[in-house]
């Protein structure tokens, strides 16, 4: 059972809160018991997610872009104003390029995966380390977005791929140093949940021999699922990283 707070519930941070994996985990915890701060580029999908939720009192939007250091820090700010502390942060905003040949990448567009999956990513995990130690009780859990490419890539993939096998160090070295103020890191690597970035996948996607074929996908909502589940344990116990994928999805064999 979740410790509560003075607001009633536990407070989580789900960044990318306006749509797919954000929203359907904003969900999910909320059907916990939490409240939650959804944050995201987007004000009005944000908004979206309030409107159709079952518990809109128990949400509040911040339109935060993750990449900016001081959007992030605002976000915290207004969190802890509103609530007073700040429990878990679900790491999960993310963007991806274009699948086209490395050699034809732009550095641009090798730049905006960067600056959004990586260092918003880092931008977030400081945030929430910076107010987790020095809240009473001292201590929270942060949940990063891995994704399947976190270990293994597509082809045309590499700034996402980049990005996700750096966050899974990233999570590693958060888990290490967050010991001694009581913060639990773990990872959750998702594969083929439903969602704009990656419906792709249904319609067809370039397979590491070349060929162009669909892919089996899962809904969101169990993506959502399974970081409800890796937030309700104890700040003593840890899942460090937890791959939830479409169960014929091509990853474990090869191909």
């Amino acid at each position: 059972m979740n410790e509560q707070t003075d607001t009633g519930s536990k407070i989580a941070i789900v960044t990318g809160g306006g749509s797919g994996i954000g929203r359907a985990t904003a969900y999910a915890l909320l059907d916990d018991g939490w409240t939650v701060v959804i944050a995201g580029r987007r004000e009005e999908a944000l908004l979206g997610t309030i409107t159709e939720s079952a518990a809109p009192d128990r949400l509040m939007a911040v339109p935060t872009n993750v990449a900016d250091p001081d959007s992030v820090a605002n976000l915290f700010k207004k969190t802890v104003e509103a609530y007073g502390r700040v429990d878990l942060l679900f790491n999960n905003a993310g963007t991806n390029a274009p699948g086209i040949a490395l050699e034809d990448l732009e550095f641009v567009q090798w730049k905006s995966v960067i600056d959004v999956n990586l260092t918003g990513s880092f931008n977030c995990l400081q945030a929430a380390f910076r107010v987790m130690k020095d809240q009473d009780p001292m201590g929270g859990r942060i949940i990063n977005n891995g994704s399947i490419s976190a270990h293994a890539p597509r082809p045309d993939s590499i700034p996402y791929t980049a990005t996700k096998h750096a966050v899974t160090g990233m999570t590693k070295t958060a888990a290490l140093d967050g010991r001694k103020y009581n913060i639990a890191v773990g990872q959750i690597d998702v594969g083929n949940a439903a969602s704009s970035m990656a419906n792709r996948m249904a319609k067809g996607v370039k397979q590491a021999d070349g060929e162009i074929r669909a892919e089996a996908m899962m809904d969101p909502s169990e993506v959502g699922r399974g970081v409800a589940h890796m937030a309700s344990l104890p700040l003593s116990t840890n899942i460090l990283t937890m791959t939830i994928m479409a169960t014929k999805m091509p990853f474990v064999g090869r191909g």
